[in-house]
């Protein structure tokens, strides 16, 4: 027996609507490090490296939106997979793209500099969502039977 989460709608309704208020709470501490970081005189290496950690953690959040019956494990493997995806994306400069890029909503959702740090980040921020998501379960929040 592998299910990592209960089949019945109810509980996996439950399971999204949760994961999506994380995930607003994580936009709005990413959006909050990003804008004040610099003002509170939080250094760059803070304001660029958490704000990616917090973008891998949401998107992770937003998978498990999408797809709560997965287990953490697949989650995470999918969030790695997109947030590499627009990582390596960086690499290709078409004028449209990169018109879009220099939009806020660019930058935040894409962002502008390929790095490879990135994704250590990105690795580092999707740990922390499964650790959020586990914690969450652990204390009674969400339907989960057993932790993947």
């Amino acid at each position: 027996m592998r299910a990592a989460q209960p089949d019945r709608p109810v509980a996996l309704l439950r399971t999204s609507l949760i994961r999506a208020t994380l995930s607003l709470a994580v936009i709005v501490c990413g959006l909050t490090l990003r804008w004040y970081g610099f003002p509170l005189g939080l250094s760059a290496f803070v304001v660029k490296y958490g704000g990616s950690l917090l973008w891998a953690t949401m998107v992770f959040l937003l998978v498990g939106v999408l797809l709560p019956r997965l287990s953490r494990s697949q989650l995470a493997a999918i969030a790695m997979m997109i947030t590499a995806a627009v990582e390596f994306s960086r690499l290709v400069h078409t004028p449209w793209l990169d018109a879009f890029r220099l939009t806020t909503a660019g930058a935040l959702l894409l962002g502008r500099i390929f790095s490879l740090w990135n994704l250590v980040a990105y690795a580092v921020g999707i740990a922390f969502g499964v650790w959020i998501d586990r914690l969450v379960a652990m204390c009674g929040l969400v339907g989960w039977t057993k932790a993947p």
